[in-house]
């Protein structure tokens, strides 16, 4: 299972998902730009020595990290139709989330195999990013019988 952000731009949210992935033994991966540096103090703050533990793979590209992953591309996104537990996760797919203040552009978007959301109440814009990767991945790791 892996997780990936594209062009995120809060160093504390990636940090965070750095050390999610490093306890579930997840691959992680940024598509750049990134907004922050990895050696930034509030990445390495939030992601403590986790960050060290795990190595995060950099792609210049969306098309860069499609050709360096066989599995599906699942996008968390609140444009989507299907909710995060509907979806039958494989070992081999890996969790995308967007920019925190838009998300993904619309090609980026139609490109990924399945998009997926988490439910909230009418009104609300959007859970914390950190958060609904932290919840989808923990789904898709109970699925997956994982421990």
């Amino acid at each position: 299972m892996q997780v990936c952000l594209f062009e995120p731009e809060i160093a504390q949210n990636a940090g965070s998902i750095a050390r999610l992935c490093a306890c579930y033994g997840s691959e992680f991966s940024i598509i750049e730009p990134a907004a922050f540096l990895l050696d930034e103090k509030n990445f390495r703050r939030a992601g403590m020595d986790y960050v060290d533990k795990k190595s995060i793979k950099l792609h210049s590209s969306f098309a860069d990290f499609r050709s360096a992953h066989n599995g599906r591309v699942i996008l968390l996104d609140t444009k989507a139709e299907i909710t995060y537990c509907k979806v039958q996760y494989e070992p081999t797919d890996c969790i995308m989330a967007g920019k925190e203040s838009s998300g993904v552009p619309n090609e980026i978007f139609n490109a990924c195999d399945t998009q997926v959301k988490i439910p909230m109440l009418d009104g609300m814009r959007a859970i914390n990013v950190a958060m609904s990767v932290a919840v989808c991945l923990s789904e898709a790791m109970r699925q997956l019988n994982w421990r």
